[in-house]
């Protein structure tokens, strides 16, 4: 299963310009993140606690990348997101668990 644009869901389509500068007629694609957190197999809250201590170590404005099998991680992590201001850029379905893209915004 490809990348789910939040982009797209927002009503962002082909018609609005690509916010990330690629525009080959699919939803636009995030860029390649700076720092991606193995959190499979772990069982909440540690995949936010493995998260909370690594976004500090990504750019302002740049993509931390969380992979994480357990259900609550599906909720919790655009939660936390809405909690600490960061932006959930993607969610993309994995064979086993998702990957969650989230843009470090302070």
């Amino acid at each position: 299963m490809g990348r789910v644009s939040l982009f797209a869901r927002r009503g962002r389509g082909n018609s609005q310009p690509d916010p990330f500068g690629i525009n080959d007629g699919g939803p636009p694609v995030p860029p390649a993140p700076a720092l991606t957190v193995d959190a499979l197999g772990r069982k909440c809250p540690i995949p936010i606690i493995m998260v909370a201590e690594q976004i500090r170590d990504v750019p302002i404005g740049g993509i931390i990348a969380v992979r994480a099998d357990d259900p609550a991680a599906y909720s919790d992590i655009p939660s936390w997101c809405d909690l600490k201001s960061h932006e959930l850029a993607y969610r993309e379905g994995l064979e086993r668990g998702w990957e969650f893209g989230i843009r470090r915004k302070y």
